[in-house]
């Protein structure tokens, strides 16, 4: 009875691991790949930019990755927007799995050796450092099953015009903050008061200097997010008439 019991979950499993494989083919064929593109690109430059400090006081510090992480959320919103929150979620497992991947690249030609010139300050910086990456990592993924999971339940209040420049707007703005808010605090947290004092010498961050670094991040992010906002809804409008993932759309409809 229980090795039966066992066939038929291993059964059940194998059928929802063959439908996600062939969901995420089709989600990865019909995703614009400029969207995707922005997306990662983004994300590897967060994960290089974050290790600088650009600012710092007694009650506010910032590293460098403000100033690209603004550009994620956006993209995430979007393909929420269009193809679901499940969707932005695994291409920001994408994005987070070719970050790693950057990271194993740029560590290995940072160990290799070269007479040519002094190439010490590049070394360091492509070499990286594996605490910021996993925190980056962990940081990432977390405040984009947030911001995904959250954009796309907002949605569902809008019942009149959910496809309206307000449910955009409102749906957007509130998941983006709350995000760049949690992104920009556990990633600080983990870095900046965990480990930098026992790797940097005992450099670290107080944590009103995260929690302050955390919600003046999320405010200037969601700044540039009501910026480039009316960018992203005629993406989306020209993505809708042009009937953009059709394929992907009509393939959840049925589950």
């Amino acid at each position: 009875m229980e090795e039966k019991q066992w066939m038929e979950e291993t059964g059940e499993f194998s059928n929802w691991l063959r439908r996600e494989m062939e969901e995420t083919e089709i989600l990865l064929r019909c995703i614009p790949a400029l969207a995707v593109t922005l997306f990662v690109v983004s994300v590897v430059c967060m994960n290089l930019l974050a290790n600088k400090t650009i600012f710092q006081s007694h009650w506010l510090a910032v590293d460098g990755g403000i100033l690209i992480s603004w550009l994620s959320f956006m993209c995430m919103d979007i393909i929420t927007k269009h193809f679901g929150a499940k969707a932005s979620t695994k291409i920001a497992l994408l994005a987070a799995f070719i970050n790693l991947l950057t990271c194993v690249i740029f560590y290995t030609v940072s160990i290799i050796p070269s007479d040519a010139d002094d190439y010490t300050a590049l070394n360091a910086l492509f070499g990286g450092t594996w605490f910021i990456l996993l925190s980056s990592t962990v940081a990432f993924l977390t405040s984009a099953v947030i911001n995904n999971s959250l954009n796309w339940t907002i949605s569902k209040g809008f019942k009149k015009n959910p496809d309206g420049k307000l449910a955009y707007a409102t749906q957007t703005y509130i998941s983006t903050f709350v995000g760049q808010f949690m992104d920009n605090l556990i990633f600080s947290c983990m870095v900046f008061m965990f480990f930098a004092p026992i790797y940097w010498d005992g450099f670290h961050w107080t944590f009103l200097q995260c929690f302050m670094c955390a919600l003046t991040g999320a405010v200037l992010e969601l700044i540039m997010e009501v910026i480039f906002s009316p960018i992203g809804y005629k993406i989306l409008q020209k993505w809708r008439r042009n009937k953009i993932g059709q394929e992907y759309l009509d393939f959840i409809s049925k589950e």
